[in-house]
C-alpha cells in the first residue's frame, strides 16, 4: 500500500477504529486522516485514487460497524473546525458535514427556525445524515436542503445546487466521495414553540431507544413507510435474541447492543440470523441502514 509520508502531520498508520465508532468494535485501519481543511481533503483523495488506495469517510460514526479485521486503506475523519462551522443568516443555515446532528438542531430552534426539530433523537453528523436522507415519520432532512458542497472522484470541489439533487426514503443521490457542508432553508418560528416541539419529539424517542448501551443508529431500513423493520424483527420473536456478545435491544427491535465481550462477527451474524427469520416469516429482505466496513 501507498506510503502517505507526506502527509504525516495529518495521517497515522495502525490507528483503532473502535473508539471512533458508536458499537466500539472493529479493527484498525491501514491509515487514518484528520484533514484539516479543503485542501488537505483535495489532496487526500487525489493520492488515493493515483495510488489505488481504497478509502472510507468517517464522521460521528453512529452509522457504522468495522470488521474485527479493520480496514485496508485509508480513513478520513471530519472532524476539524474547518468542517464543523455552523452560519444562521435569517432562514438561511450553511453547516459544515461535521457538524453533529444534535447540535444543528438545538441552534436551529434556539434561532426560532422550524424544520430540522423532527430530527431530534437521530445520531450522527450532517454529512452521513445528508448521504442517507435521515429522518423518521415526521420527515426528512432532504427537505431543507438547498445546495452541498462536495469533492468528486477526481478532488474537484462541486457545489450542487436543489435542482442537482436527488433525496429518496433513506437514500440520496450525494455519492461523491466527500460532502463538506450544506445549506438549508427553514421557516422562522417562535422559538419556544420550535424547542417544545423538539423536547417532546427526544422524550418519546429516549423512552423507545435503547441510548446508553453500545449501539449504533437503526440497523435495517424499513421495507416500506407502512411497514416497520423493528416491528417485523420484534413479530419474528428475535427481541433479546443473542449470538455471542451481540443482543437484539427488547426496547427498539431494530437496534443491536454489543455487551461486553462482543465481537464485530457477533454482529454481522445476528444481522444474518434476523434477516433469514424474517425473510422466511414474513417475506421481506432487509436493507441494511448502517455501513459495513
Amino acid at each position: 500500500m501507498h506510503s502517505f509520508d507526506d502527509f504525516q502531520a495529518i495521517v497515522t498508520a495502525d490507528e483503532p477504529l473502535a473508539p471512533h465508532t458508536w458499537f466500539r468494535l472493529g479493527g484498525p485501519a491501514s491509515f487514518l486522516a484528520r484533514p484539516r481543511d479543503v485542501a488537505d481533503v483535495v489532496g487526500l483523495i487525489r493520492r488515493c485514487r493515483e495510488s489505488d488506495v481504497p478509502f472510507r469517510v468517517l464522521g460521528g460514526g453512529s452509522n457504522v460497524l468495522v470488521r474485527d479485521e479493520g480496514f485496508a486503506g485509508l480513513v478520513i475523519h471530519l472532524e476539524s473546525p474547518a468542517f464543523s462551522d455552523v452560519t444562521i443568516d435569517g432562514g438561511r443555515v450553511d453547516a459544515g458535514a461535521a457538524v453533529p446532528l444534535t447540535a444543528l438542531i438545538s441552534q436551529t430552534a434556539r434561532a426560532g427556525l422550524a424544520g430540522l426539530e423532527v430530527l431530534t433523537g437521530i445520531p450522527g453528523t450532517v454529512g452521513g445524515a445528508l448521504r442517507g436522507n435521515s429522518g423518521g415519520r415526521q420527515g426528512a432532512i432532504g427537505t431543507f436542503v438547498r445546495r452541498a458542497t462536495v469533492v468528486d472522484d477526481s478532488g474537484e470541489v462541486l457545489v450542487r445546487e436543489q435542482e442537482d439533487l436527488r433525496f429518496d426514503y433513506r437514500s440520496s443521490d450525494l455519492d461523491e466521495p466527500i460532502i463538506l457542508s450544506a445549506r438549508f432553508e427553514l421557516e422562522q418560528e417562535d422559538p419556544e414553540a420550535v424547542v417544545r416541539r423538539m423536547r417532546r419529539i427526544w422524550i418519546i424517542k429516549k423512552e423507545n431507544q435503547p441510548y446508553g448501551h453500545q449501539s449504533s443508529g437503526c440497523i435495517f431500513k424499513n421495507p416500506a413507510p407502512e411497514i416497520s423493520a423493528g416491528t417485523l424483527i420484534e413479530r419474528a420473536g428475535l427481541k433479546g435474541q443473542r449470538i455471542g456478545g451481540a443482543e437484539v435491544s427488547d426496547r427498539h427491535a431494530n437496534f443491536i447492543i454489543a455487551q461486553p465481550g462482543a465481537k464485530a462477527a457477533d454482529v454481522l451474524a445476528l444481522i444474518d440470523l434476523i434477516r433469514q427469520k424474517v425473510h422466511q416469516q414474513f417475506g421481506h429482505d432487509l436493507e441494511l441502514q448502517i455501513k459495513i466496513w
